[in-house]
């Protein structure tokens, strides 16, 4: 051939008859022109070429535009018009709000204006197969215009939360903040306030709006842990506020919302505080003790319990009655001519539980890294002081420490006795708490904190003592809603060669533990 380079030469191609050749596919069952050999002609077969769908490429690039917008408005100052005016057109495009895309506007704000959109933000992170698209035999179809929306809508919802802003901070702009970031929790499955630390969590199984009856995500999946990064942007928040200002104003203080990063900084500041500041601070800080509580007596009461005790006679109530026991004992009494059961003796179901005496000494560092477990195990430890036959200790330090045990039944009158920062010498909380075992093997000692001690050896070889002698002790790491926290290594290790491997992650945890060994 001439003009044409050698190597583009047209070359025999597997499958494909070269020009002024026979097909070779003539006479196999392939059609005339087939590109692809017969089935059983032994050539590797080709896939076709997919083919371009202009219509999905513009979905798709309609979706680019709105999260290349979301990171420009995150990590970049200057707002770019390119994106803002393709976002726009997007957004109203698609019957969506333009609101959607103003960082100022809440997003109560946009469901109470459009009150449709409540539903579409529940759930919207959950990631559950074959959102926005149908399957058809084997292939999903997707919904490009519905992840367009999708969009739209994940944008609006991590705006409002991620992009916080510097200098000051006012009340109302972190009461939106706090209602933002429960939109967020919302859209990943959970309840609002559930990821940021204590209130209202509705655990596996919550539905989107906190329900119940759906599937919650795995948040253990998500990187980093999106729980205490949301926890961390409030603390900067609550940092940014001039707090003092807002308490002394009963109009403002009425509009926070008590979260465990604002339970922190009045703890801190409760000693600068007077007259109706004061008053607002523990007005908050009892909002949130009693949200808490509600939370953890929950758990409490849910959690597995001891052995029935079957020589305690049962309770001869209704509620007691064991129907099918009392049918199958008295089966004897049935009369086939009268077709009735005569009843000789009820039977009733045993309730009462073994218990014994025991003894929880509750022993909490309170330095200031240490402020969830300092709030949650306080609560927690005057829910069991609750319970019957359990005589309950509180003891916090931090290079001193404290008997909080009078007041172990009002956590909130306990959390105001609490002295926030500071070192940590577990030794003096340990010289404090050691009188208190009278009989080890019914006493349990619950030890919150990260072990990051000067004296680590001498109080890792008192600890060692008590476990051999018999007590039930419990070192724990992080009790967190979130269960974020860290342990010295040093401490985690010898715990684990001691057989009592440290408890962190979700306060559950130790809730089973405790109530198994206490009922």
């Amino acid at each position: 051939m001439t003009g044409r380079p050698d190597d583009l030469e047209e070359r025999a191609i597997p499958g494909r008859a070269p020009t002024g050749t026979a097909d070779p596919t003539a006479g196999s069952g392939a059609p005339a022109g087939n590109p692809y050999p017969a089935v059983g002609s032994g050539a590797p077969a080709e896939p076709p070429h997919p083919t371009p769908d202009p219509a999905a490429d513009s979905q798709d690039n309609r979706r680019q535009a709105l999260y290349w917008r979301l990171l420009a408005q995150l990590f970049d100052p200057e707002e770019q018009a390119s994106l803002e005016s393709a976002s726009l057109a997007v957004v109203e495009d698609i019957g969506l709000p333009a609101g959607l895309l103003d960082r100022r506007t809440a997003v109560d704000s946009l469901v109470q204006r459009h009150p449709h959109l409540a539903a579409e933000f529940d759930g919207l992170l959950t990631g559950n197969p074959g959102a926005g698209g149908e399957s058809t035999g084997e292939t999903e179809v997707r919904d490009r215009e519905a992840e367009v929306r999708r969009a739209a809508l994940v944008s609006k919802v991590l705006l409002n939360v991620f992009a916080t802003g510097t200098g000051p901070v006012t009340a109302g702009q972190l009461s939106r903040w706090q209602s933002d970031a429960g939109w967020l929790e919302r859209a990943l499955g959970c309840e609002p306030g559930a990821l940021r630390g204590g209130r209202r969590s509705g655990g596996a199984g919550v539905s989107p709006t906190g329900s119940g009856g759906g599937t919650a995500p795995d948040l253990g999946r998500l990187i980093p842990a999106i729980g205490p990064e949301i926890g961390a942007l409030e603390a900067d928040l609550v940092s940014r506020m001039r707090l003092r200002e807002v308490l002394a104003d009963p109009a403002l203080a009425a509009r926070l919302t008590p979260s465990m990063s604002l339970i922190e900084q009045l703890l801190r500041d409760k000693n600068n505080l007077d007259g109706v500041a004061l008053a607002n601070a523990k007005a908050l800080i009892r909002r949130f003790v009693d949200e808490v509580a509600e939370v953890l007596r929950t758990q409490v009461e849910k959690a597995t319990v001891g052995p029935l005790d079957r020589s305690v006679p049962p309770k001869r109530v209704y509620r007691n009655l064991d129907i099918d026991r009392t049918i199958w004992k008295n089966l004897t009494n049935w009369s086939p001519e009268e077709e009735r059961l005569y009843v000789d003796r009820l039977y009733y179901r045993h309730t009462a539980r073994k218990t014994t005496p025991q003894r929880l000494i509750v022993v909490v560092d309170q330095s200031g890294s240490m402020v969830d477990s300092m709030v949650n195990c306080t609560i927690l430890a005057s829910i069991f002081a609750g319970l019957p036959k359990v005589d309950v200790h509180l003891v916090a330090y931090d290079t001193k420490a404290l008997d909080l045990t009078p007041w172990v039944h009002d956590p909130f009158e306990t959390l105001l006795r609490t002295r926030l920062g500071g070192g940590t010498d577990g030794t003096v909380a340990m010289a404090l708490a050691r009188p208190k075992i009278a009989e080890p093997r019914n006493t349990v000692v619950v030890w919150i904190s990260d072990f990051y001690e000067w004296q680590h050896e001498p109080l890792f070889a008192s600890m060692a003592d008590l476990h051999r002698s018999g007590v039930k002790f419990i070192p724990v790491g992080s009790v967190t809603s979130a269960g974020r926290g860290s342990v010295n290594p040093w401490f985690r290790e010898r715990f684990k060669d001691l057989g009592t491997p440290v408890l962190s992650g979700h306060i559950r945890k130790l809730v089973h533990e405790l109530k198994t060994f206490l009922t």
